[in-house]
């Protein structure tokens, strides 16, 4: 008999919300696809997307929890409006909502969308990944050859609607400069860590 899916997990003392398992790239270090959807001994694979009451749900009692993050292995704002409305419950409810996202939003849905995150998220954790375009398009292959110049204009849009912006690399992979990815940061005037190969979260 198989398991249930995992909608909401508790990890370093957080609540990360399994969201989606489609996603806007196709980065060759993301485990799935190695066929690897066990991460932390959770199986995050979906055989249906949860609602944004099934989210809230799932969380229970957020207080319980440093932070609620949606996650997982896929890309939650392709579920924009299940993720706002799962958000802004769950912040009236008292918790503190950071996204996990590749920062492709707006060219996803063709407009800015920064602003919806105003009322549904505290925090935003933008997968920077690379230095540089080449660096990028290597490592996470985007079907659109703009991602990269899109998603550093995602951050600097949304540090005006969300309290605090980070950008994000994963040191070890081949040619990604952490030091350079740092200073990117520092430019767009947001903060900067350091992500470990094969964690998520």
């Amino acid at each position: 008999m198989s398991n249930p899916p995992v909608t909401a997990y508790a990890q370093h003392g957080n609540c990360y919300l399994n969201v989606t398992n489609r996603c806007t790239l196709r980065c060759h270090f993301c485990p799935k696809f190695s066929g690897k959807w066990v991460v932390d001994e959770v199986d995050l694979r979906l055989p249906r997307e949860p609602s944004a009451a099934e989210l809230v749900v799932a969380v229970g009692d957020p207080g319980r929890f440093r932070e609620v993050v949606f996650c997982g292995l896929g890309e939650p704002t392709l579920r924009l409006y299940t993720v706002l409305e799962a958000g802004t419950e769950l912040r009236a409810r008292g918790a503190r909502v950071r996204l996990n996202t590749d920062g492709l939003a707006n060219l996803i849905h063709g407009r800015d969308v920064t602003p919806d995150l105003e009322d549904s998220v505290d925090a935003l954790s933008i997968s920077l990944n690379a230095q540089d375009v080449e660096t990028y398009n290597r490592h996470c292959r985007p079907p659109n050859p703009d991602a990269f110049d899109a998603m550093l204009d995602f951050a600097g849009r949304a540090r005006e609607f969300v309290p605090n912006v980070t950008l994000t690399a994963v040191d070890g992979l081949e040619g990604v400069d952490i030091n350079a990815c740092r200073h990117i940061a520092e430019r767009l005037e947001v903060g900067f860590r350091r992500r470990e190969l094969g964690r998520v979260g």
